[in-house]
């Protein structure tokens, strides 16, 4: 992929030396129907990107382990029935405890093909149609779609920011309670904001929340991805255990190794009354053989592969807080305590585009039924036409999400530094 002229000089050192695993070489994804590329591409037009920076999925090849599991399973060509492995749940069981000292029950655990198919049928466990699902926005656009499919209204609770991180606001969080408000959807971590949240603070929520009758649905789905200084904590460890009971946690291996393709969750909860109630929906567990063969060799085998990748982004969210700070400060970006998701505040250069003028004038010409046109779409098509860089527009992600664009930093640091440049040229040109 060749750059746009960007700023000199503007570079970032590959830091793969003495690593056993390449994250640095970029690996095309182009031509595989990725939304993150071919999407954009199909989008935007032709040879409109050169850096797809927007949707949650890593750019990296897999896990060789991975790789080498599918390919000796495709060997076998034969696609009927399968009958559930035991060991599929004793190697999920087994990573859990591993890693984080979670005990899951076998009894306890749901499979599914997916975190969305999993909330979908928790909602219609515990919110009857027409009621309202909590969220503290800014959070991750999936749950509305969610909460849609599951015929639930979105309740939304802005977070506070302070210092360009954001906190919890548990006054504004009760207001939003009502006497139909019957679950909260919780991101832990956050998706797109990064907040890695503590037990004190999951546990006022919990406490909050188990008190006005609400169920907390917990996504864990990016806890792999906690950068120095800051620690996971699992909802279902929290110390309180009237509130671990009124929860369900949700899971996968597809931030972590990349294996959204594969259709392939979990959940579990200490309450078998919840587990019971989800599986009266009809949810469905029947995952696909190959995901579950993908998501076996990522658990027993995968583990050194992570702790590399893990600290390869960690290093691309400090050169990205650094390269924002001293060579486009027209956005800025405070090093997200979780996720590879970096959310970035681009007021400056929404006040520099004339966005929210543009934006407002763009949306009366359009039909009252059409979808608004907001400030960070016109910073989307912006940054496509003059940096051929794609990023998504923070409004989509709720309440907070205004001023806001969320930049997936999971790609090599060529493709991390050609995004950069870009961006800065584009900027520079302002």
């Amino acid at each position: 992929m060749a750059a746009l002229a960007s700023t000199p000089g503007v570079l970032l050192s590959a830091d793969g030396a003495g690593k056993a695993f390449d994250f640095d070489t970029p690996y095309s994804r182009v031509g595989t129907d990725s939304i993150k590329w071919d999407a954009q591409l199909r989008t935007f037009g032709k040879d409109s990107i050169v850096a797809g920076m927007g949707i949650s999925d890593t750019d990296f090849r897999t896990a060789p382990v991975i790789t080498q599991a599918l390919n000796a399973r495709m060997k076998h060509e034969n696609w009927g029935y399968l009958d559930m492995p035991r060991s599929f749940t004793s190697t999920i069981i087994s990573w859990n405890k591993r890693r984080y000292g979670i005990e899951i029950h076998p009894d306890r655990l749901l499979l599914s093909t997916g975190v969305h198919p999993s909330i979908v049928s928790a909602l219609r466990a515990f919110s009857p149609r027409g009621s309202k699902v909590l969220m503290m926005t800014p959070c991750y656009d999936g749950f509305f779609g969610d909460i849609s499919a599951a015929g639930c209204v979105v309740e939304q609770s802005p977070m506070k920011l302070a210092d360009g991180r954001y906190q919890l606001d548990l006054e504004e969080l009760e207001r939003h309670i009502s006497a139909d408000t019957k679950s909260l959807i919780l991101c832990n971590p956050n998706n797109p904001t990064g907040n890695v949240w503590t037990a004190a603070e999951l546990t006022a929520v919990g406490e909050l929340c188990t008190r006005r009758g609400v169920v907390v649905l917990v996504d864990e789905i990016h806890c792999d991805f906690v950068t120095p200084g800051h620690k996971y904590t699992p909802y279902c460890l929290l110390n309180n255990r009237e509130v671990v009971m009124n929860s369900v946690t949700f899971k996968s291996a597809s931030k972590a190794f990349s294996l959204s393709a594969m259709k392939c969750g979990w959940m579990y909860s200490d309450n078998a009354d919840y587990l019971a109630r989800i599986a009266a929906t009809g949810h469905s567990g029947d995952i696909n053989t190959l995901g579950i063969v993908a998501t076996q060799a990522a658990y027993t085998g995968g583990e050194p592969w992570l702790a590399e990748l893990v600290a390869y982004v960690d290093g691309n969210h400090t050169l990205a807080e650094k390269f924002f700070r001293e060579k486009a400060p027209l956005i800025r970006y405070v090093k997200a305590q979780g996720t590879y998701l970096a959310w970035l505040d681009v007021s400056p250069l929404i006040a520099k585009l004339g966005a929210v003028e543009k934006a407002a004038e763009a949306t009366r010409k359009r039909p009252a039924s059409a979808r608004p046109i907001t400030p960070t779409m016109l910073v989307q098509n912006y940054l496509v036409k003059e940096a051929k860089v794609q990023i998504n527009p923070g409004s989509a992600y709720g309440l907070g999400g205004e001023t806001r664009m969320r930049m997936n930093l999971a790609t090599s640091r060529k493709t991390l530094a050609l995004a950069l440049n870009n961006i800065a040229g584009a900027l520079g040109r302002l």
